[in-house]
């Protein structure tokens, strides 16, 4: 059984390949049986989530992720999000593969992102804000200017200094990063803006939104969880990477659904129909997207089939 740790899945997990990866994954399918998802108590802290996610190819791999994500770990200098991965051979159960689950999670949630940009991103989008200065942001923006021409890119978080030392570290010739205090003035001069954080707040106001623009909802995994308000619900062509997982975990997509603002008919598709062709992305140069992601089993059997074969 191989071990592949961080450095050897970002390696292996190059954006251009992941995409494609995923695009396949996407039009030809797997089984993928509802995630467990339990609430976990910590004492005189925010709840933690295990998530357990299993999904198969029949005759071809087995794979489950299981993950712990702990809110309060920032304040330890520790990441919010960890786990594992294990590939099991699809013929005989033997075990593979056990790889990094933050480092698989990171690298095919970004990838995600950016399969949905490619249907749903304008194909001249240049200016790229990120919301949030956590550990997927530098992959989101390495995932989005794998797919779309990006050369300049704001960072806005809560704390500035956070934003203005990423950006630091991301600022290139050829990619123009810095950090940003104005969050509206961000938004309104974005073409893509990608938003990972665990706000449970609108942060992305519909007023804001510039027309054409894409807007990438990654952060949210639960229905309190919130990262655009209803007007930017109203104003957007809405997808979602599952319908099964979206409409019943995003709190983007189930509280306009609560409330009367989207009905599922206004969900104009997911990444399954995007990848086969069903369903047609951006129709038009001035339209306002929106992709709602939750994370699938499939996007991580897809990565970690993909990391494994390189590995070797």
């Amino acid at each position: 059984m191989r071990i592949i740790g961080p450095s050897e899945v970002h390696s292996a997990l190059d954006f251009p390949s992941l995409v494609e990866s995923l695009r396949q994954a996407f039009r030809s399918g797997c089984t993928v049986p509802l995630r467990h998802h339990h609430n976990v108590p910590v004492p005189g802290a925010p709840d933690a989530t295990l998530l357990l996610m299993p999904a198969w190819q029949t005759g071809q791999h087995i794979g489950v992720k299981m993950v712990t994500v702990f809110p309060s770990n920032a304040e330890r200098s520790l990441p919010s999000v960890m786990g594992i991965y294990v590939l099991l051979d699809g013929k005989t159960g033997e075990p593979r593969a056990l790889i990094d689950g933050p480092a698989l999670t990171l690298r095919r949630t970004a990838a995600a992102s950016a399969l949905a940009a490619s249907y749903l991103a304008r194909p001249d989008c240049e200016r790229l804000l990120v919301v949030g200065t956590g550990a997927l942001a530098p992959h989101l923006v390495e995932a989005h200017a794998s797919v779309r021409p990006i050369r300049n890119v704001l960072v806005w978080g809560r704390n500035f200094e956070k934003a203005a030392k990423l950006a630091h570290r991301l600022d290139r010739r050829n990619l123009k990063v810095a950090a940003t205090e104005d969050l509206a003035a961000a938004v309104r001069g974005a073409h893509i803006i990608t938003c990972a954080t665990l706000s449970t707040e609108p942060l992305v106001l519909g007023q804001w939104l510039p027309l054409g623009v894409h807007v990438d909802l990654v952060g949210g995994f639960t229905p309190q969880m919130r990262e655009a308000d209803d007007e930017a619900i109203r104003r957007a062509r809405v997808f979602v990477d599952t319908r099964e997982g979206a409409l019943k975990e995003a709190g983007d997509i189930v509280q306009p659904l609560a409330s009367g603002v989207l009905a599922e008919s206004d969900v104009a598709g997911d990444l399954f129909e995007l990848c086969r062709g069903t369903r047609a992305g951006r129709r038009y140069h001035d339209q306002i997207t929106l992709f709602k992601s939750v994370g699938t089993a499939l996007e991580d059997l897809a990565a970690a089939q993909l990391a494994f074969e390189r590995a070797r």
